[in-house]
């Protein structure tokens, strides 16, 4: 029987899953594997098999001794390197790919909900930000496998995908999955105010500020017992050391 060779579209969409599923739990019975897979026409194992291969091209697993699988092929690699450093083009292309191999409008496919965007131009940018706005948490809770990464806080509903270089700082990092912790929403409140912050060796430090409010026994539960012990790190997409010394040195009251 002849192969069915992966085409580039299918290719970018096994990508996005990369991101979206915790490498970890990327099995043939994952939901998500389940109906992607149907979505593009793949079995479950080949998609599966493909979302392994991306991850022999991962530095950072390979720094921490996991090793992907090893029957990559040369549009592995194109998708890998044209996307690597390129996270806003995936997230939207990727998605508008998933919406036509649904036969769905962009908006039906995720769901959007057409009263929130404008007719005209603005309409397209609006749902683009929407698009990559959503990827960035896709990818940055399954990193940390859903936890919070300062206090282990489980509840998705509570947890934000943290920008550690703010959105308006630095455009081109807005989406990179190595700008991005995964916190609970109040210690998200903290870092963006620069309360507390991680240095680059993934250490918490809190702001003397805090020293001094009133309510001592909140703020030691909330913040100064954390205060010097690091992060639990992610799976993968292992924040940037240049993002977090940005944030300590620039937006961190010290």
């Amino acid at each position: 029987m002849a192969v069915i060779r992966w085409t580039k579209e299918q290719t970018i969409v096994a990508l996005n899953m990369y991101c979206k599923i915790p490498f970890n739990r990327v099995t043939s019975t994952h939901p998500e594997i389940i109906k992607i897979a149907k979505i593009i026409g793949r079995s479950t194992n080949s998609l599966k098999m493909k979302i392994g291969n991306f991850g022999s091209f991962d530095p950072e697993l390979k720094r921490r001794g996991i090793v992907g699988l090893s029957n990559t092929s040369k549009l592995d690699e194109e998708i890998w390197n044209a996307f690597n450093n390129n996270w806003g083009d995936l997230a939207f292309e990727s998605e508008k790919l998933i919406a036509a191999f649904s036969h769905q409008t962009l908006e039906e496919s995720l769901q959007l909900e057409e009263a929130e965007f404008p007719q005209g131009r603005e309409r397209t940018s609006l749902i683009k930000r929407r698009v990559n706005q959503n990827f960035f948490r896709a990818a940055i809770l399954s990193s940390y496998n859903s936890k919070c990464c300062i206090t282990g806080l489980a509840i998705p509903d509570f947890l934000v995908a943290s920008h550690i270089i703010p959105w308006s700082k630095n455009e081109q990092e807005r989406l990179n999955p190595r700008n991005g912790l995964c916190l609970n929403s109040i210690h998200d409140r903290a870092f963006d105010r620069g309360f507390i912050t991680v240095t680059a060796d993934y250490t918490i430090k809190v702001s003397r500020y805090l020293n001094d409010c009133v309510d001592k026994t909140a703020v030691q539960d909330f913040f100064l017992k954390h205060d010097n012990l690091r992060i639990n790190l992610p799976d993968r997409f292992l924040p940037a050391p240049e993002f977090l010394a940005f944030h300590a040195e620039n937006i961190f009251i010290k």
